[in-house]
């Protein structure tokens, strides 16, 4: 009886163990004779595999495997494993009923009596197809991933360990830094800073702004393996995991030292225009004033000379004149440095030997310096001709020279220098070619940055009150620019300063052009002509008047263009000296009126403005400086009417 009592005790345990492998519905469980025959099969294995078990029983387990693994030998092989081993266990394609494949997990254990006699397998198979699309999906997205991050070269793409390490590279970070990953991985990321941001402790900083704020990004100086330098932007993020620890960095660098150049050029050169801009402003106000100023001197010297020449010789008087004219002189000449910054200065442009000019001015340098002062000089015996004004020249010469003088009040050595550069192809600010250099070095107290930039500026100067007028480096720029070239200063506090001359070298044919074109001078000044003066400022043109009737000359006066017209339409001329800047109709064009009907009529344009159309035959007219003397009126009419 008791023994009746265990039996069925062990049957319904059996079946309580059918009922739970039945039930199983995500994996299929049953079983296999030893040649692989299906002997059991539950409901999970006829959910994905689609067999009923009346379908499937007493069935090979091979008609799961697809046609190649069968003709492989797949199936036996997977049970010789089980047997041999112990256990198989792989995962492949497998085949439901209706010919749709799905990608399983298989497990397969050996049964066996306790003598070890193989009696059948215990197969499981779990349905994988899901899991292994969403591995494949996460796989494929990560090898896209690392061949973005791989292909990308114009960003330094790699991580950092907690401690800083590199432990990835990619293709644009060994292009813009120069390491192969084998060379750098494994090693901190500070080997890409420079000696002095790793003294500073600049990398641990940047990590540990990443740590507390999630994010650095900055730009500085960053090293290349050649030791060479650029200017990187670098952005460094922080990677954590789903607790909050830091699993690492991710940092991106990129190189734009072009960036910061061309916007460093952009900058210099909106900085240009800018200061071109106010120079311009500047230089149009300057001479137009000096236009004017102009004017008014042209009738006192006129004037004094005239009255000079009429009033009764007493020197009590005359030393009132000659005072009152050396005044109105000076006042002349600051108008030609102030045309001269304003680049409207009448220039004499002649073929210039340097050294002979420099030597010829020694006894007047030496004179202006006093005894405090020493001066050098380091010539060659010539040098290339450059083409410009000498008169301006000697002047800007001594400009630059008492300059350096009035640096050194307690007095000291200026050097005089002058030699042949060469300027290349893209070296600012000059065109390329050859130039000829004239330096004037002090050991003065020198300028710092804020005062060079203003030191050609209009009207600055550092000296005391009454003992400059600001013009003078204005004037010597004005010239240099004029002639193509360029005034350059360069100087430092506490070293002196050295101002450069820098004027083009000019050809043998240029060099034959500008002196056939210098003005021959008349021995006999003729006298009786009939002349028609044209002016708009009155005072000029009562000047002018005078001194041509002081000369014998008749004059017939016109205060405007139309009016000159309507003269020489009613009177015989020998001869028209105009002024150019007038209302309505200027200088040159009544002189372009003149030429459509009276060809071969002299004219002379009386103006202190190098700016004149050009291209056509009135560029050409001969021109008479204002504020002009009789004398130089007296020459420019026996250059035109001889």
């Amino acid at each position: 009886m008791e023994a009746q009592n265990r039996h069925d005790t062990s049957l319904n345990e059996e079946g309580r163990f059918r009922l739970l492998v039945d039930a199983i519905t995500d994996y299929a469980i049953y079983m296999l004779s030893p040649e692989g025959i299906v002997t059991s099969w539950n409901t999970g294995a006829q959910r994905f595999k689609g067999y009923k078990p009346s379908e499937i029983l007493g069935e090979h387990f091979s008609r799961f495997y697809l046609e190649e693994d069968r003709a492989a030998g797949i199936p036996a092989r997977a049970l010789a494993t089980a047997a041999e081993q112990g256990r198989f266990e792989g995962e492949g394609w497998r085949q439901r009923k209706d010919g749709t494949r799905f990608w399983a997990h298989v497990i397969i254990d050996p049964i066996r009596r306790p003598s070890g006699e193989l009696i059948g397998y215990a197969k499981i198979t779990r349905d994988l197809t899901e899991r292994r699309a969403a591995e494949k999906a996460i796989r494929q997205s990560e090898e896209q991933f690392r061949r973005l991050i791989q292909g990308v070269s114009d960003y330094a793409i790699y991580m950092l360990d907690p401690n800083g390490n590199v432990s990835s590279w990619n293709f644009g970070a060994e292009r813009i830094k120069g390491y192969r990953p084998k060379e750098i991985i494994g090693r901190h990321f500070s080997t890409f800073y420079t000696p002095e941001d790793r003294a500073a402790g600049v990398p641990e900083t940047a990590l540990n702004i990443a740590r507390a704020e999630g994010r650095f990004e900055r730009e500085g100086w960053r090293v290349r393996k050649d030791g060479t330098r650029f200017w990187a932007s670098v952005v460094i993020d922080v990677i954590r995991d789903d607790e909050g620890g830091v699993l690492g960095f991710a940092k991106i660098t990129r190189d734009i030292t072009e960036k910061m150049e061309t916007q460093r050029a952009l900058e210099q050169a909106r900085e240009e225009l800018f200061q071109s801009q106010k120079m311009e402003a500047i230089g149009q106000l300057t001479g137009g004033i000096a236009h004017d100023f102009n004017n008014l001197l042209m009738a006192v010297l006129g004037s004094l000379e005239i009255l000079k020449k009429r009033m009764p010789q007493d020197l009590s008087l005359t030393s009132l004149v000659d005072n009152a004219m050396q005044g109105a002189q000076r006042g002349a000449a600051l108008t030609q440095r102030m045309l001269a910054f304003s680049r409207r200065q009448e220039l004499h442009m002649e073929p210039i030997d340097v050294s002979g000019l420099v030597r010829g001015m020694m006894d007047m340098l030496s004179r202006s310096l006093g005894p405090l002062t020493a001066i050098e000089t380091s010539f060659p015996v010539r040098l290339p001709t450059i083409l410009t004004d000498p008169n301006q020249l000697e002047m800007a010469i001594l400009n630059l020279v008492v300059n350096a003088r009035d640096a050194m009040p307690s007095g000291g050595r200026i050097v005089l220098r002058a030699s042949e550069e060469t300027v290349p192809s893209g070296k600012r600010p000059l065109p390329p070619g050859r130039y000829i250099r004239i330096a004037v070095i002090d050991e003065g107290e020198g300028m710092d940055a804020k005062t060079m930039e203003q030191a050609i500026t209009p009207f600055f100067t550092t000296k005391g009150v009454g003992k400059g007028t600001g013009l003078g480096l204005s004037m010597v720029q004005g010239l240099a620019s004029q002639s193509g070239g360029r005034l350059m200063l360069k100087s430092s506090p506490g070293e002196g300063t050295t101002a450069e001359l820098w004027f083009p070298v000019v050809t043998a044919t240029r060099v034959a052009t500008a002196a056939a074109d210098l003005p021959q001078r008349a021995e006999n000044a003729p006298s009786g002509l009939r002349i028609v003066a044209v002016d708009d400022d009155g005072l000029v043109l009562m000047n002018t008047t005078l001194m041509l009737e002081d000369l014998g000359h008749t004059v017939f006066e016109a205060t405007a263009g139309s009016e000159a017209l309507e003269i020489l339409r009613r009177q015989p001329v020998d001869l028209v000296i105009c002024d150019h800047a007038m209302p309505r109709m200027t200088g040159a064009q009544l002189a372009e009126a003149i030429r459509q009907e009276w060809p071969e009529m002299p004219i002379i344009l009386a103006t202190g403005y190098a700016e004149l159309p050009e291209g056509t035959a009135i560029a050409n007219l001969p021109r008479l400086g204002k504020p002009f003397s009789q004398a130089q009126l007296a020459e420019a009419i026996s250059r035109v009417a001889s």
